[in-house]
């Protein structure tokens, strides 16, 4: 794990808080599937001018599968990425991702 914020009392707490209030992985229970979450990750990267303490609303908890492909897609601009924080879809054949340019309407 990184160092700073998260080897302080503050993350640690709130990744405890975030873990109780949402214990189940956000992008699988979007696919239709319930893992547990064994990470939390910040919605807004701290590298991108996101909140290092957010509120609980400002974090996903997340299984390590998807941990990891949200932070190659988004986290890491120098990788090739399809750009999505989640791949898949739901059961009605939409994509997962809240951010996709099907739900915002984008090209």
């Amino acid at each position: 794990m990184a160092d700073w914020p998260y080897n302080t009392k503050t993350w640690k707490r709130l990744r405890w808080a975030k873990l109780t209030a949402d214990p189940l992985c956000y992008a699988c229970k979007l696919r239709g599937r319930y893992v547990a979450a064994v990470a939390v990750d910040h919605v807004k990267a701290i590298k991108a001018g996101g909140d290092p303490f957010p509120t609980l609303a400002g974090l996903m908890s997340l299984c390590e599968r998807c941990h990891n492909e949200k932070t190659n897609a988004v986290d890491r601009p120098d990788r090739a990425s399809s750009g999505r924080r989640f791949k898949g879809f739901d059961a009605q054949g939409n994509p997962i991702d809240p951010d996709d340019d099907w739900h915002t309407g984008g090209t």
